[in-house]
């Protein structure tokens, strides 16, 4: 791979993606991700993922806009036309950002700079979003050059922060600080120094929790806005009761009782 790398260590994978020579999202970088996300995915020795960036102060610049023109060249000079009814275009990136967001592991975004366009939207597709504060920008601004965000954000954006603020930052192509993303919860935390070594820290609490339960949480979690409540509280009841009986949860809970029993 020449944009991703990936390391794992005790229980954690480590995916830094890009590099100084290249901060921008592409074709290949997509593949690139396809692939890897693939591996975390079938490893069962992987607990929590962390996502970071390659290049001193960009996590992902966004998607390279001289590749989108080269598409756009093509497709206008061979006359394909799109409107709602058309069969949508499916890309490497898509696949690896709907597999982060699906799969049974925490995904962690440590924002360790410029994050914008397609790496706003791949950074929303992970579980957990901390960002490091420093003179970086956030925001979805496609607007601003004539198109919109395709690869998730007009979908996972207002899920995350509501449809006032969505549309605020996508239709004025606002760019936020770290500290505004943050209030604005576009992210979850603000790290009180490197984004990467408080994301290490959060993984490492994840991945010493029930793989099982974290992977129940993260289902119910994913799929309650789209879920009829009564649904939801009958799958959630339902998982409960099936970790209820796992010896992770059984150990668990007699440990904590006797924790309780001690300080009397």
């Amino acid at each position: 791979m020449q944009h991703i790398k990936m390391v794992k260590n005790q229980g954690i994978a480590l995916v830094t993606i890009g590099t100084p020579e290249m901060i921008y999202l592409t074709a290949q970088t997509g593949d690139e991700l396809d692939a890897v996300t693939r591996e975390i995915e079938s490893d069962q020795s992987v607990r929590a993922v962390v996502f970071t960036g390659g290049s001193p102060g960009v996590f992902i610049q966004h998607y390279s806009v001289q590749e989108l023109v080269s598409i756009a060249e093509q497709l206008r000079a061979s006359g394909v036309r799109f409107d709602e009814r058309s069969e949508p275009q499916s890309f490497s990136l898509d696949k690896a950002c709907n597999r982060v967001e699906a799969m049974p592991k925490p995904a962690i975004a440590a924002i360790n700079g410029n994050c914008m366009g397609g790496g706003l939207e791949f950074a929303l597709c992970c579980d957990i979003r901390i960002v490091e504060d420093g003179p970086y920008q956030l925001g979805l601004p496609e607007v601003t050059v004539g198109i919109l965000p395709g690869g998730g954000g007009t979908q996972r954006l207002p899920r995350v922060i509501g449809t006032a603020r969505a549309l605020e930052l996508m239709l004025l192509g606002r760019r936020l600080t770290p500290r505004e993303a943050a209030a604005f919860g576009v992210v979850n935390e603000l790290a009180n120094g490197k984004a990467l070594e408080r994301a290490m820290e959060v993984a490492g609490q994840l991945a010493a929790q029930s793989p099982r339960a974290m992977a129940h949480i993260k289902r119910l979690a994913r799929s309650a806005t789209q879920t009829p409540i009564a649904d939801g509280l009958k799958l959630e009841r339902n998982l409960f009761m099936d970790l209820m009986t796992t010896d992770w949860a059984i150990d668990a809970m007699k440990a904590y009782v006797r924790g309780l029993e001690e300080q009397k």
